[in-house]
């Protein structure tokens, strides 16, 4: 027989005693370390895991604090705006009132100057009335006043005069 085709006893013996003797070194020194390596390995994947975990639940927590967060500054935005606008309402209201103020106070003043004018005037007119009055008694005093005739020529003269003036 060919040996390359049918093993010999003694090479069975000897290659199952090589066997056992390396599974024996590899069961003292690797599997050891590598059992070890994969066992570090395993749990520093689940420390992983639990602190992914661990991050998701803040990250959900922040979540939740960042709306709430957002809803207080919508609200407080909100509220300040309403404050402008109570604010911006009540400077225009006051700054109507206080327009309205002055300008009846211009009016008053305007309605005082007419009248003290109106009333100037009435004084110049009664002075210039009671001049042209004097002056108009003076000329019928000086002409004579025994004829008719000259008294109505002096009144249709005064009279011209008057209309002229």
């Amino acid at each position: 027989m060919n040996p390359l085709v049918t093993p010999d006893f003694g090479l069975i013996i000897w290659t199952t005693l090589t066997f056992f003797i390396l599974l024996f070194l590899l069961g003292k020194f690797a599997w050891k370390p590598i059992m070890g390596a994969v066992k570090t390995r395993e749990d520093n994947i689940e420390k992983a895991l639990s602190s992914a975990k661990e991050a998701e639940a803040k990250l959900g927590e922040l979540t939740s604090r960042n709306e709430l967060l957002l809803v207080q500054a919508r609200n407080e935005r909100d509220s300040m705006l309403k404050e402008a606008r109570e604010a911006k309402e009540a400077i225009v209201t006051e700054a109507k009132n206080i327009a309205k103020v002055e300008a009846g106070k211009i009016l008053d003043d305007a309605k005082k100057s007419i009248q003290n004018e109106k009333m100037k005037a009435v004084t110049e007119l009664k002075n210039q009335v009671a001049s042209l009055s004097i002056e108009i008694a003076e000329k019928i005093l000086k002409q004579e006043l025994s004829e008719k005739g000259k008294q109505q020529a002096l009144v249709d003269n005064l009279v011209e005069d008057v209309n002229l003036n």
